[in-house]
């Protein structure tokens, strides 16, 4: 394994490099036409900043949740509904030495390497002047890996929001109804504070991206992706909005839903879970707010493969409050958000059988995330973002002390429109528990500081 900490100033050179090969990448993007643009772009005539505050996809506007409540309608139907996004990237851990564990399970592959980190292709927009869809498929170089280290691309579902919807005004209301069906609790949410949409950066899959900011605590839900749902929801005045719902296992009819996943890595839900959104939406001037909660109840099968015992189910309850506020007024779009999350887990019985665990032992374990970032971007080009989060949970039940704490710095710069340039740098102050020798064996939590470097293109 390579050591980044034996020659410094090489490793300097060698970012240097990455750099200089990024740069030739948005110049070959730069020559791009003007003529692409994705394709709600296309659709509405509308700028990227009109639906994305600041150009900075995917966090929306106001007038960017309207489009998407109102089922991704508005506008023209375009006649080749289909847009595209790459991501290339490279990530440097701080210290890639201390791993005393030789069963370690951290993996810094592909450590300061330039990587095509992944791709998607959308399809979707208007289909009639009720329902619309949004359809992302994603391809992934290096989903899996063979006993000889080779890496092998795959693709599948990624997030499906199918929509139909309806909007009512007259001169004492303004009510927008409609139903989802989508594959991802809370995907068809139109904030970007919740479990589909606070994590925006693309997550690459080598080792060497382990701790980068995407891969920090992040509020999520027990039954993650590639399930099967039905939401319908409604949003009165601009000021309330509620999304009732329900998730099963997606298969029969609904199995594009997780098309691309093997059956090994599937979500098998027993019988129907309850998922629901209520928020209050306030708008005056440059300003909005919106304060919410969420939350889910997820029935899961231990094995995905073997759903014929009761007693393998294990239950995860989420639930969370969240706030976000924006404020746009041309050059400067500011936004800031705030979640708490909490889960509760219980294990299955047959789980705490195979534990031998005493009559009356703690079955279940609380963890709960807490996550605030703060972003500005003036002119829709240039901009940064802090980002501070916090994971803790029980201590002593079924688990060892999960604790991570830190900071993220981002800086970005949008040169052209449909394309961002990002460095981020992740800092850890607690990992897994601990700031020092947090897996008795040296590594400190500092040592899984993380540099991240991206270019970000869709059309």
């Amino acid at each position: 394994m390579r050591s980044l900490n034996k020659d410094p100033s090489g490793s300097r050179a060698k970012v240097l490099r990455v750099l200089m090969t990024m740069s030739v990448v948005l110049a070959a993007l730069w020559s791009t036409s003007a003529e692409a643009i994705p394709l709600f772009n296309r659709q509405t005539g509308q700028n990227c900043v009109a639906c994305h505050m600041g150009g900075q996809f995917p966090e929306l506007t106001p007038y960017g949740r309207l489009f998407k409540m109102t089922g991704y309608t508005l506008g023209q139907r375009v006649a080749a509904p289909v847009s595209v996004m790459a991501v290339a990237s490279m990530a440097k851990i701080s210290n890639t030495t201390k791993l005393g564990d030789p069963a370690s399970p951290y993996d810094f592959d592909k450590n300061s390497s330039l990587t095509f980190s992944t791709a998607s292709l959308f399809l979707g927009g208007k289909v009639t002047d009720n329902i619309g869809a949004f359809v992302q498929i994603t391809y992934d170089p290096y989903a899996t890996q063979s006993a000889d280290g080779a890496y092998h691309g795959h693709t599948g579902a990624d997030n499906i929001d199918l929509r139909y919807a309806d909007r009512f005004i007259d001169n004492s209301r303004d009510l927008i109804v409609g139903v989802s069906m989508n594959n991802n609790p809370s995907v068809s949410d139109p904030w970007n504070t919740v479990a589909a949409w606070m994590q925006y950066a693309p997550v690459p899959s080598p080792g060497s991206n382990l701790f980068i900011d995407g891969n920090t605590p992040f509020p999520s839900f027990g039954a993650g992706g590639n399930i099967a749902g039905v939401t319908a929801y409604a949003f009165w005045n601009q000021t309330v909005y509620a999304e009732l719902g329900a998730y099963q296992s997606s298969k029969g009819l609904l199995s594009f839903m997780s098309a691309g996943l093997a059956d090994a890595d599937k979500t098998r839900l027993k019988g129907t879970n309850p998922y629901w959104r209520l928020a209050l939406n306030h708008e005056w001037g440059a300003h909005s707010l919106m304060i919410g909660t969420a939350g889910m109840v997820a029935n899961i099968y231990d094995d995905p493969l073997d759903t014929s015992d009761p007693s393998t189910v294990h239950q995860t309850r989420d639930w969370s409050v969240d706030a976000q506020y924006q404020y746009m007024l041309d050059p400067h779009t500011v936004t800031a958000q705030f979640v708490y999350a909490k889960q509760h887990a219980r294990v299955s019985d047959a789980a705490m059988a195979a534990l031998e665990a005493a009559p009356g032992a703690p079955n279940a374990d609380d963890t709960n995330v807490t996550r605030g970032k703060l972003t500005y971007t003036y002119n829709a080009r240039y901009g940064g973002s802090l980002a501070v989060f916090s994971l803790k949970g029980s201590q002593g039940n079924l688990s060892p002390d999960p604790a991570t704490r830190g900071i993220t710095y981002e800086a970005f710069v949008t040169p052209v429109q449909n394309v961002r340039i990002g460095a981020q740098y992740t800092t850890y102050s607690i990992f897994n528990g601990a700031s020092e020798n947090y897996d008795g064996f040296g590594r400190n939590a500092k040592d899984n500081n993380s540099l991240f470097l991206y270019v970000w293109a869709a059309y």
